[in-house]
């Protein structure tokens, strides 16, 4: 199929990685109904977002509790004469156990990347796992999201620090806190605002962890610069990175644009809309990829 022909089927799944005694090992399935070797994947459920769709799938498929780290390449191909698509990300293997054989997979293996790569049934697979082989070490992964919908600015009569949330902006902290839990964050951090500090709300109730305030991560004040805040914000995101543990961070719409332009190199349109959120996986205190979900 081509890449302008209307995606039918979407399906997500995951290249699955764990260190092995040889090197760095990666999950294949093997499916009786095909009689072959595969990445985990399946279809997504109805208004499922894909991220959570491929955590969800290398879960049902393998009993592996995955946290993802970098998108990989999408796949397209026809299923049963339907033009198909399945958005790939590398996962580190948090947890595994209670795999149990049934209809759909009846065996899990744990293979090396070269011998996976000869292991799967099909290219697109291989070339699934050659990019993930090509990646470097991914040490931390941090979520980074705007603030859900607050309403207008100038419909609000008290300090703007003060604004919260409407109903969309609720529904939309409601689905984010599904997104936040992938990560296994162990700290959630957020700006000075109250709508910032609200969208990470449903996300804290759900992993049972507080929310810590920081103004690193807070839009320019007046007479501040705004390239200040940016600098402020990206060195704020690499010491958590450095810190070597998971984090899921909510800042401010004129925050997050230079952030991600100090911290990739580039100038690139890093708008980010409203209830939007990125993941970032750094090697260290160098950020490897910034993939807008």
């Amino acid at each position: 199929m081509t890449d302008e022909e209307p995606v039918r089927i979407r399906a997500a799944g995951g290249v699955a990685w764990r260190p092995g005694p040889n090197g760095v090992e990666v999950c294949l399935v093997h499916r009786p109904r095909y009689g072959d070797w595969s990445l985990p994947k399946g279809k997504l459920d109805t208004g499922e977002h894909p991220l959570r769709a491929a955590v969800r799938e290398v879960a049902e498929e393998t009993d592996v509790r995955a946290v993802p780290q970098v998108r990989l390449p999408t796949v397209r191909y026809r299923s049963e004469g339907r033009p198909k698509a399945v958005d790939y990300w590398s996962m580190r293997a948090a947890a595994s156990g209670g795999f149990q054989p049934d209809t759909e997979v009846d065996e899990v293996r744990w293979l090396g990347v070269d011998e996976a790569v000869r292991q799967v049934s099909y290219p697109h697979d291989a070339e699934v796992i050659a990019a993930f082989a090509a990646l470097p070490p991914v040490t931390n992964t941090v979520l980074l999201v705007r603030h859900a919908h607050a309403g207008k600015r100038g419909t609000w009569t008290g300090p703007d620090n003060g604004r919260p949330l409407d109903a969309q902006g609720l529904a939309q902290a409601r689905a984010l806190a599904e997104l936040v839990a992938l990560v296994r964050p162990v700290r959630l951090l957020a700006a000075s605002a109250r709508r910032c500090v609200q969208t990470l709300d449903p996300a804290a109730a759900l992993l049972d962890l507080p929310i810590e305030v920081t103004g690193d991560l807070d839009e320019p004040k007046p007479g501040q610069q705004p390239d200040e805040c940016a600098l402020a914000a990206a060195a704020r995101l690499t010491a958590l990175a450095v810190a070597g543990e998971s984090v899921a961070v909510c800042s401010q719409g004129k925050v997050i644009p230079g952030m991600l332009e100090r911290l990739t190199g580039r100038a690139d349109d890093f708008t980010t809309p409203k209830g939007g959120a990125w993941l970032l996986a750094f090697a260290d205190d160098r950020l490897l990829t910034a993939d807008r979900l």
